[in-house]
């Protein structure tokens, strides 16, 4: 049997509601108008998720390592007539997603590397822990042709406000410290379903690059009296050659600090450390830039650009006001043809060689003309 219940509106007016899965798994759908379901809320399987994550302290990086040897069982590059992340058609062969009237669909991963129920492992080596967190899926369309820049922009809107929702109700479980929104793209990147969708996330600690960043903005604001990123808008702004597009509220920049060759990150104008501080219009902003960011990625080859974009929040455990929230993408295509691959310095020692100055590359960014990626 399935459940159903509207949440508290949406920022932006958006509608969701909550159901069940067969298996026990929860998801949520959200929608520009009124939820509609007209099938069964289904499971590819009826079968509980019997997850068992735990995690090993790595002492020489001081970080947690995660370990699920559960997920070996996934889907992998399925064929397309069987896509677990299109709506059913046929019930003897349930996918995750109900059909009818909705936007974007999100529900507990199935093959889940954190679960906030992980039992207490055996003890072993390396301080051997639970894996607790949480591992959630967002499907971005129905559709399973196109992009995430193929969306409107309002829908994109909804997107944000997605993340933001899913961020406040994992802070509410009262085990989450961490929050981290995510989209591979492409085989390149490790993509094993090429329906357009995401993942998010939620981790029980701060993990490191979300750690060293709130300590970096931390001691920036006791430096200087202000957030980082206001300074940082100003100084872009006063250069102009690194910006791809300034909307007012938002804006899509090649950072002067770039690790990758077209890497490109969107910020709101105004210093927020969470997706929920934004406003409606600061929203659809941020919405109009990743869209055009986007699409500026996949029409500068003319491909579709395989990249890894990752949504920077601050981190849960106490109130970060410094923290800028912002997105980075991450293109793993440098040239036609040619992939970016981490080598010796980037793996060994964390410090990245890039082969072009980020003026150069925003400059070959604004150049792409606005129908360039029109149909990849």
């Amino acid at each position: 049997m399935t459940t159903e219940s509207t949440t508290a509106a949406l920022p932006g007016g958006y509608h969701a509601a909550d159901f069940t899965k067969p298996d026990g798994r929860a998801m949520t759908l959200y929608g520009l108008n009124p939820i509609r379901v007209d099938s069964e809320i289904p499971s590819p399987s009826p079968d509980p998720v019997d997850a068992r994550p735990l995690m090993r302290w790595h002492p020489v990086r001081g970080e947690w390592v995660m370990y699920a040897a559960h997920r070996m069982g996934r889907t992998f590059l399925p064929p397309p007539e069987y896509n677990p992340l299109a709506p059913t058609r046929d019930p003897e062969h349930p996918t995750e997603l109900p059909r009818g009237e909705y936007d974007i669909a999100v529900f507990d991963n199935r093959f889940p590397s954190l679960t906030l129920t992980a039992p207490d492992p055996e003890p072993g080596p390396a301080g051997t822990r639970a894996g607790v967190g949480k591992c959630e899926v967002v499907v971005f369309s129905q559709s399973a042709q196109g992009r995430l820049c193929d969306l409107t922009d309002e829908q994109i809107s909804l997107l944000l406000a997605v993340w933001a929702d899913r961020t406040t109700r994992l802070a509410e479980t009262g085990q989450i410290n961490a929050v981290l929104p995510f989209e591979n793209r492409g085989v390149e990147v490790g993509v094993t379903l090429h329906h357009p969708h995401g993942q998010i996330y939620a981790y029980d600690h701060v993990p490191p690059v979300a750690a060293r960043a709130a300590a970096q903005m931390d001691a920036y604001v006791a430096e200087h009296g202000r957030p980082w990123l206001e300074d940082f808008i100003q100084e872009e702004r006063a250069a102009e050659d690194r910006i791809i597009r300034d909307d007012g509220a938002a804006l899509s920049v090649v950072p002067p600090f770039a690790r990758y060759t077209f890497e490109t990150w969107v910020l709101p104008t105004r210093p927020v450390s969470l997706l929920s501080d934004l406003s409606d219009a600061e929203r659809l902003s941020m919405a109009r830039v990743l869209r055009d960011a986007l699409r500026r990625l996949d029409g500068l080859f003319g491909v579709r650009m395989p990249y890894l974009m990752t949504v920077h929040q601050a981190p849960l455990d106490t109130p970060r006001p410094a923290f800028p929230l912002h997105i980075e993408i991450y293109p793993y295509l440098r040239a036609p043809g040619r992939l970016k691959f981490l080598a010796g310095t980037e793996q060994g020692a964390g410090e990245f060689a890039n082969d072009k100055f980020p003026e150069v590359a925003a400059a070959e960014l604004r150049a792409v003309p606005d129908t360039a990626g029109d149909g990849l």
